[in-house]
């Protein structure tokens, strides 16, 4: 069991980490132009993010305790298809969506 005094502590020091990371941004360099490398690469931070956020539920899927699943498989794919094809976030997310509603009703 996590002591009380040891979990403030831990949430006053995460806080304190995000607000001086936003602050070197922000407040430090807010008011500068940024470099046009440096704006190139930063158009690209949420492609890479969400990938990295849902390849290991993708891969090792907490609904079938880590074990890879086709469905799960298959709707990444099948979003992948779709997202490349239409050049659209939000088709690839629904045809995605619906591959895996289905496929988990067939299969499950």
């Amino acid at each position: 069991m996590i002591e009380k005094d040891t979990l403030w502590i831990v949430i006053a020091g995460l806080g304190l980490g995000s607000y001086l990371l936003r602050f070197t941004f922000i407040g430090l360099v807010g008011d500068r132009p940024m470099p046009p490398w440096l704006l190139l690469h930063l158009r690209y931070t949420a492609v890479a993010v969400l990938p990295a956020l849902v390849a290991p539920q993708v891969i090792w899927p907490a609904a079938t305790g880590g074990e890879p699943d086709t469905a799960r498989m298959a709707a990444a794919l099948v979003t992948l298809g779709v997202g490349y094809w239409s050049k659209s976030v939000f088709a690839g997310l629904f045809a995605g969506a619906a591959t895996l509603f289905v496929l988990l009703s067939l299969l499950g």
